[in-house]
């Protein structure tokens, strides 16, 4: 039999250490919210392929949707001959996406490749070159969103000058000393100094942050940028790749604001495992882009369309909305008790929309300190009591929580349990 550490062999002499692989371990089947490794050993998942899997391993829906499509034909190029079950898709994203009046929606592969067409189609639509996002952001690892996403190491360090035209605001997380007023004033001041807002056809951020630790932008923030962008004639790109697909309680998570997008990319859950993403936007918008200046080979693949359209069922018919909400509840009271105890890992700022939950890893009890180095212990341990959990944020203090929205009961809470023998110091 074929085990892990056969696998970590062949995979040093075969694979690049570039692409990392938070868990020493190689999946040979998973279901729901199960996986099986190479030894045999059986896993709760709690990283849902780093929120790709919302509607949890080979959900039935998804597969049969799957199944069928296979029966007919696998890949055609949309811009050779298309194919219905992109159109379907696009009609149905263009109903669920909060954005008022007519829209359009366009598929490609990646979240970063999402991320990247957005910003074309921005530049299109305003004849402007400049794009502002924000620290802490993740956009994707292309020349593009490795300049938009906002930390160096490692997605920037070895890889020469970052692409002309990105400037960079400070997000609002109180630890870091940031408030709206404060993040405001810089982008004032990056509109003043740097870039004038003439010159800016996007101003690009996550509702809540992924790999930046899980911090939300403040509505406050969000009316503000609304109305910056409106003042200039700027457009508004709410990245919602790790955002979108029920993890935060509402379909996408601009559904928590009073304000609309200009432009909404989405991926990861969208397609429950197959690779798809896409961008969603006002049709005045999107139409801008001459035919022929948008695309890609796989864009909207035929399967990665079948298995949407049954995410977007299964959603529906298990109310995965609710079910999001109940769980990071159940989470968040979980947590706080552990939070009161002497006998963990001291752990602070427990938040979260939904079931888009994360805390914090502390130096020491009462602190807000980061301890990136004590969060990393936390997932090996979580590793050998059998929960695959990942961290994020700015120092790597972050534990995230991206358990299947379709976990069964019982099993949630022995990831709980898990998460909380990982936690005792």
């Amino acid at each position: 039999m074929t085990t892990n550490t056969d696998l970590l062999n062949r995979r040093a002499a075969a694979v690049p250490r570039g692409v990392a692989t938070a868990a020493p371990i190689f999946a040979t089947r998973a279901e729901n919210a199960r996986l099986w490794d190479a030894d045999g050993r059986e896993f709760i998942d709690f990283a849902g392929g780093i929120a790709v899997l919302n509607t949890g391993h080979r959900h039935p829906k998804v597969m049969q949707a799957v199944r069928d499509q296979l029966d007919r034909f696998t890949h055609t190029a949309f811009q050779v001959c298309g194919y219905e079950v992109y159109v379907d898709l696009a009609e149905k994203l263009n109903a669920l996406a909060p954005i008022n009046g007519d829209k359009r929606t366009i598929l490609f592969t990646t979240g970063a490749e999402a991320v990247e067409n957005a910003v074309k189609i921005a530049r299109a639509a305003t004849g402007r070159t400049a794009v502002i996002s924000f620290s802490g952001a993740f956009h994707g690892r292309t020349a593009l969103t490795m300049a938009m996403t906002g930390k160096v190491a490692p997605y920037k360090a070895q890889f020469g000058p970052s692409s002309a035209d990105v400037f960079h605001v400070p997000f609002p997380v109180a630890r870091y000393g940031v408030d709206v007023e404060t993040a405001l004033m810089v982008l004032d001041h990056v509109l003043r100094a740097d870039v004038g807002p003439d010159r800016v056809a996007a101003i690009a951020l996550e509702p809540v942050q992924g790999e930046g630790g899980f911090h939300q932008a403040p509505p406050e923030l969000m009316r503000a940028l609304r109305k910056l962008c409106d003042a200039h004639g700027i457009l508004l790109i709410a990245d919602e790749v790790q955002t979108g697909f029920a993890r935060t309680g509402k379909m996408f998570a601009m559904e928590h604001y009073d304000v609309e997008a200009d432009l909404i990319t989405m991926a990861k859950s969208l397609a429950g495992g197959f690779p798809l993403s896409g961008v969603v936007g006002r049709a005045a918008v999107m139409d801008k882009v001459e035919p022929g200046g948008l695309g890609g080979t796989y864009g909207g693949s035929p399967i990665g369309c079948a298995a949407a359209l049954a995410v977007l069922d299964v959603i529906e018919s298990e109310a995965l909305c609710v079910r999001a909400n109940a769980l990071g509840a159940q989470a968040k009271t979980r947590l706080e008790t552990l939070r009161a105890r002497n006998d963990v890992s001291p752990i602070a700022d427990i938040r979260g929309l939904g079931s888009m939950i994360a805390f914090d890893v502390v130096a020491s009890r009462g602190s807000d300190a980061p301890d990136g180095a004590a969060a990393k212990r936390v997932t090996a341990r979580a590793l050998e009591q059998g929960l695959i959990l990942l961290s994020c944020g700015v120092s790597g203090e972050t534990i995230r929580l991206l358990y299947p929205l379709t976990i069964e009961d019982d099993l949630f809470e022995q990831g709980l349990q898990r998460l909380e023998r990982a936690l005792q110091a």
